[in-house]
């Protein structure tokens, strides 16, 4: 089993969030309303940190476990109920730190929550505290998981692009659709491509839903934050970052580069497309016409003005441009010196490699 130690994470000055109304909510709903308050107060307390990014990555893990030729139950909870046969998947590595910080919260509710609807409860909750992402859908009512997921259903980041878009197409995503999945990794870090750099943000600076993960990623890369060699890494533009063999590549495929390319100058297209994928996700396997809508449970997240801009030192010329059909706009460029993003405060022991 996971370990049940609860997170000491403080960040920055907390977002003060408005508790979820209980009035006029379906009887399914008011009675998630103490968990989804427990989960702001807390887990997130008010920051899009680490424990934001744990929950959100959960999201992704247990729903992409379902598949029309191996079977497995999607959105259901497995990766919970079934924590000790999951966690062992090499794809899930990072995941028992995750679970043993959002643990004890489902622990605590069981009686009221089933594992499938505390995970995805907990994932959209986790973009409150998000400056510029979306309110994402959340629908309540999954029975209790059958099994533990397959293994081999949950993309790697040395996977090629043919696997990712073949293994998202398995589950009717689009193209488009994957690479508005791929937002949430504006607020994301990794322990365990590098595991000598704990926390690395990826090519973007953390906490904040915005465009820099599509603008950086399209940077010729020259360094490694850490050592060189990892499986799924490549080199990055910016120092601190870590950037995803699977990020690079997805950014530059004709099939999704011309995608990639219009998030980075568009935020609120963005943040418009990733909230209807996120919630299909969070639908594989489970029928929405046996769920009731529990979204009144979700606070708004904070507006973002976005100014899609160049990191320091860096301009149109570093940008590897690859949408065949439109030219990567010249944007200003940050002032000052070249970044160097710090680590991303862990949660106690957590790792968050979404």
């Amino acid at each position: 089993m996971f370990n049940l130690k609860l997170s000491a994470l403080v960040f920055a000055l907390p977002l003060v969030l408005a508790a979820p109304s209980k009035r006029a909510l379906p009887a399914e709903c008011a009675k998630l309303a103490p968990v989804a308050e427990d989960l702001l107060e807390n887990l997130f307390e008010g920051v899009c940190g680490d424990s934001a990014h744990g929950a959100l990555r959960l999201i992704f893990h247990d729903a992409i476990g379902i598949s029309p030729v191996v079977g497995g139950g999607g959105a259901d909870g497995s990766i919970i109920t079934f924590n000790e046969t999951e966690l062992a998947f090499e794809a899930n590595d990072g995941l028992d730190d995750v679970l043993a910080d959002v643990g004890p919260f489902f622990l605590k509710h069981q009686n009221v929550i089933s594992s499938g609807d505390f995970v995805q409860l907990a994932g959209a909750l986790s973009l409150a505290a998000c400056p510029g992402a979306p309110k994402v859908q959340f629908f309540a009512g999954r029975p209790p998981p059958k099994a533990a997921s397959p293994n081999f259903l949950v993309p790697e980041p040395f996977n090629t692009t043919d696997q990712i878009l073949e293994r998202f197409a398995s589950v009717g995503f689009s193209p488009p659709e994957i690479i508005a999945l791929l937002s949430s990794h504006s607020i994301a870090g990794a322990d365990t491509v590098d595991p000598t750099i704990p926390g690395t943000p990826f090519d973007t600076t953390p906490s904040v839903y915005d465009t820099n993960i599509f603008i950086d990623v399209l940077l010729k890369g020259f360094l490694f934050p850490g050592t060189a060699g990892n499986q799924g890494e490549v080199m990055t533009a910016v120092n601190g970052t870590l950037r995803l063999q699977s990020d690079f590549e997805l950014a530059r495929d004709p099939r999704t580069a011309c995608v990639w390319q219009e998030f980075a100058t568009n935020q609120p297209l963005m943040a418009s497309k990733f909230a209807p994928a996120v919630l299909k996700l969070s639908l594989l396997g489970q029928d929405v016409n046996k769920l009731t809508d529990c979204s009144a449970l979700i606070p708004q997240p904070p507006a973002l003005k976005d100014t899609p801009e160049f990191p320091p030192g860096q301009f149109l010329s570093d940008i590897q441009d690859s949408c065949a059909v439109a030219r990567f706009p010249d944007l200003p460029t940050q002032p000052g010196p070249p970044l160097d993003i710090a680590p991303i405060p862990q949660a106690d022991g957590g790792d968050d490699d979404s």
